[in-house]
């Protein structure tokens, strides 16, 4: 099998910019994430996608139609695909979640929001439902966010929840490669296409991507 899957995280929004919780707020994609989206479809469209599948929510679905239009390929949409839920942190920047939540905010659990195994499993699972509908040299792209793709990823991997945070986030507009081979799923690329600058993200509680104890 060569099978492929390319995890493409959405451009940015005003929320990135302002470091605030997406999770499940249907948040537009910005001018600067608009082309963004514009400049990873064309450096993907060399890849030949056979397969583009997005989260439900506009950032995902925008990022995705971009490479649909230069592809020619009609995006699917699945929910399952969506970023982690945030329950009360949503909208809320990291300043503001700290000071309310100290605890929580150090083990980034948000009070009524998701589970990082829940959304690992739920993203995970519809990787490898859509991917089976790849013939043999397939690839699919999933346009999706990024707390979501990173704890996907480790699912798919089969990584024990210890090593999750060994696996960085992903830049706006960023992606990572998958191919299945004959043991399963191995990572060949990962936050490809990014530029040198900090990764604001809802995967953790500061900007630079690190993961909390």
């Amino acid at each position: 099998m060569s099978r492929r899957i390319v995890c493409l995280r959405h451009g940015q929004t005003l929320w990135n910019v302002e470091h605030r919780f997406q999770g499940h707020s249907d948040i537009p994609l910005d001018e600067t994430g608009q082309a963004q989206a514009a400049r990873a479809a064309s450096l993907l469209a060399s890849l030949r996608p056979t397969l583009i599948v997005s989260s439900d929510l506009q950032r995902a679905n925008d990022t995705a139609l971009a490479l649909g239009r230069v592809t020619g390929i009609e995006v699917a949409v699945d929910k399952d695909f969506r970023e982690r839920g945030g329950g009360e942190w949503e909208g809320l920047t990291r300043q503001e979640i700290a000071e309310r939540w100290p605890r929580e905010y150090v083990a980034w659990e948000a009070p009524g929001g998701e589970a990082v195994t829940d959304v690992a499993v739920r993203v995970a699972a519809a990787m490898r439902r859509w991917a089976a509908k790849l013939d043999d040299d397939g690839l699919l792209v999933v346009a999706s966010h990024g707390a979501a793709l990173r704890l996907g990823i480790c699912e798919l991997l089969r990584l024990p929840l210890e090593l999750w945070s060994a696996i960085g986030g992903l830049g706006n507009c960023s992606w990572s490669v998958l191919h299945e081979g004959r043991s399963g799923w191995r990572l060949l690329e990962h936050n490809a296409g990014t530029l040198p600058e900090p990764i604001s993200s809802d995967d953790s509680p500061d900007a630079e991507g690190r993961q909390p104890a």
